[in-house]
C-alpha cells in the first residue's frame, strides 16, 4: 500500500516517542511505502483534484537520520490507498480549513483517517458532553459568575481553555479560591473565550489515563501519565510520568462504550482521557503513547492500529461503488 501522513514536518519528530514514527515504522515494516507532508502542502484548483508536495521517505532504523528522502513529487491525495491525517493540535482555522480540503480528497476518491467530519465534529474537550455517564461534574461557559457558582459548588475546581493541549493553560483553584478572578480573566477574556470548568478529581494523583481506542476496540493497556512534585497537570508534555498499566475494569466499561460509537463515525483512532472513572477528554486529532505502552508492556499498538487501517480499506474496498 502507498500510505501519506500528513503531520508535522519530519525534522521535528522525536523517534524515541512520536506515534506516528511509529506508525510509519510498522508501515514500512509490512512492505508499504510512506509518503508524508503538512496541511500546508494541501491544494486545490477548480478542474483538478485535492494535491500536495509530497515527500516519499525511507525510514533507516537508526535515531538520526531517522528518515532518508527518496523523492518530492506533486501527486493527487486520491492516488494513495490511504491518507492519515497526523497534524498535531491546535485545532485553530487552518487545521479546520485543512479538514475540507481533506473531505474534498475524500469525495474525490480518497480515504482518510480519521474521518475529515469526525475531526471537526469531535472537539477535544467539548466531546466529552455527549456522554454524560462516563463524565465527572464540568461546566463549559464564558460568564465568569457561572465559574464562581461552580466553584462555590465543588469548592476544588480545574480551569482549562477549549483549544488547548498537552495540558497548556490548565489551573487549578482550591477551596480558598485564590487566584480565581484573575484566572478567569486569564481564560475567558472578558467573555470573549469559553472555559471547561471540571470538579478536581484526587485520582489524578495516580494518574490521567490514556486509553486508546483502535477499529472501535481498546487497547488493552492504557498509559497513567503521573504528575510529578507539585505540578497539578498529569501530562507528559507538562512532566509527567507515564507508566502503562493494564485496564481497569471501569476501563474496559468506557472504552467498550466508546469505541463502537466513535469508529462508526469514522474515527480510526482515538486517545480518552480518564481520572478516576470519569472521562475527562476525548483526543481524536493525533492521540500519542504508543511508543510508552509498546515499550513497557510489549503490546504492538503500532501493530493493531495496521491491521486496524487494512480491516478499514478493505471494508471501503468491498462498498465502493461499482
Amino acid at each position: 500500500m502507498n500510505l501519506l501522513f500528513v503531520a508535522d514536518p519530519l525534522e521535528a519528530f522525536n523517534p524515541k516517542k512520536d506515534t506516528t514514527f511509529a506508525m510509519m515504522r510498522e508501515a514500512q515494516r509490512r512492505g508499504h511505502t510512506v509518503a508524508a507532508c503538512q496541511p500546508a502542502n494541501l491544494q486545490w484548483v477548480l478542474g483538478g483534484k485535492v494535491r500536495a508536495q509530497v515527500r516519499s521517505i525511507w525510514l533507516t532504523g537508526e535515531l538520526a537520520p531517522w528518515f532518508l528522502e527518496q523523492e518530492t513529487q506533486d501527486r493527487e491525495l486520491a492516488s494513495f490507498d490511504a491518507v492519515l491525517m497526523r497534524k498535531d493540535p491546535p485545532f485553530d482555522s487552518e487545521y479546520f480549513y485543512s479538514t475540507h480540503l481533506l473531505e474534498q480528497a475524500e469525495r474525490e476518491g480518497a480515504r482518510v483517517y480519521n474521518k475529515p467530519r469526525a475531526l471537526r465534529d469531535h472537539p477535544e474537550k467539548l466531546a466529552i458532553l455527549e456522554f454524560p455517564d462516563l463524565i465527572g461534574p464540568t461546566l463549559v461557559t464564558r460568564d465568569a459568575a457561572h465559574i464562581r457558582q461552580f466553584h462555590e459548588m465543588h469548592r476544588d475546581i480545574i480551569l482549562k481553555p477549549l483549544d488547548g493541549m498537552g495540558g497548556m493553560g490548565i489551573f487549578r483553584v482550591g477551596p480558598d479560591g485564590m487566584n480565581l478572578g484573575s484566572i478567569i480573566e486569564t481564560l475567558n477574556r472578558g467573555g470573549a473565550q469559553s472555559v471547561m470548568v471540571q470538579k478536581f478529581l484526587p485520582e489524578i494523583a495516580e494518574g490521567d489515563k490514556r486509553l486508546l481506542i483502535i477499529g472501535g476496540e481498546p487497547v488493552p493497556y492504557c498509559l497513567a501519565r503521573i504528575p510529578q512534585g507539585s505540578e497539578v497537570r498529569g501530562n507528559l508534555a507538562a512532566g509527567g510520568k507515564g507508566v502503562a498499566r493494564p485496564l481497569s475494569a471501569r476501563d474496559w466499561e468506557i472504552g467498550r462504550a466508546l469505541g463502537p460509537v466513535l469508529d462508526a463515525r469514522g474515527l480510526l483512532l482515538a486517545g480518552v482521557d480518564v481520572i478516576g472513572d470519569c472521562v475527562t477528554e476525548i483526543n481524536v486529532t493525533s492521540p500519542t503513547c504508543f511508543q510508552e505502552i509498546q515499550q513497557q508492556t510489549g503490546c504492538d499498538v503500532p501493530g493493531l492500529f495496521q491491521d486496524a487501517l487494512e480491516r478499514a480499506l478493505e471494508q471501503a474496498g468491498r462498498n465502493a461503488p461499482g
